[in-house]
């Protein structure tokens, strides 16, 4: 697979202390997430409530490519060029985790409308053992109830010159009926995070936001 044939991820996660959580709900539903689904090459923008992990909630936006990142249109809206209640709002909340990645299994899936999700990230695993480890977590998902896995995904993230694997497993039912899952034995001390999600927003579907 060519690095043209994968999608992008941009994948945020944080937490607003409990004073700022109506505002950051409002800044999310109503101004971030809307204007990045305007941005060209962002494929959707969603965000979703954590049920079981820490932090509570994640934006996920899928990518025609990652270097949609490096775009002006991107650029305009990001950074220094953040708007003032973007820079209030991120000054104050905790358990940011910014992971640009790549997509490189299957390589162009996009975000399925699930019930639930299951969100897992890998730390260190080098790129020489990254084929058996995605051969690893494909054969783990294969042995889940496959009427109850929408889809799995996997990428990679190069964050600082170490990477990051996150696997994501879109689910049919909700949390209460997922299976355990468990990481693959030979990568299991790599495993740092592994939260359940459902779909959230406060004021139901906000047009321009998903496909």
């Amino acid at each position: 697979m060519t690095k043209n044939d994968q999608l992008g991820l941009l994948l945020v996660t944080m937490e607003p202390p409990a004073s700022l959580e109506e505002e950051f709900a409002d800044w999310y539903d109503t101004e971030h997430v809307p204007e990045r689904a305007r941005i060209p090459g962002f494929m959707n923008a969603l965000r979703f409530v954590c049920v079981s992990g820490w932090p509570r909630f994640v934006a996920v936006y899928d990518l025609q490519a990652l270097e949609v990142l490096d775009s002006p249109g991107y650029r305009a809206v990001s950074g220094d060029l953040f708007s003032p209640w973007s820079k209030r709002v991120l000054g104050r909340v905790r358990g940011q985790y910014r992971a640009a990645a790549v997509q490189i299994f299957p390589g162009q899936a996009v975000t399925s409308r699930f019930v639930s999700m299951t969100l897992m990230r890998y730390r260190g695993i080098t790129a020489e053992q990254e084929e058996g480890f995605v051969r690893d977590v494909q054969q783990s998902v294969a042995g889940l109830k496959q009427d109850h896995v929408l889809a799995l995904r996997i990428f990679r993230f190069d964050n600082g010159g170490s990477l990051d694997h996150l696997v994501m497993i879109e689910w049919s039912v909700g949390a209460n009926m997922l299976e355990a899952v468990s990481p693959p034995s030979a990568f299991a001390k790599h495993l740092d995070l592994s939260n359940v999600y459902v779909q959230y927003w406060t004021r139901g579907h906000l047009p321009g936001v998903y496909h």
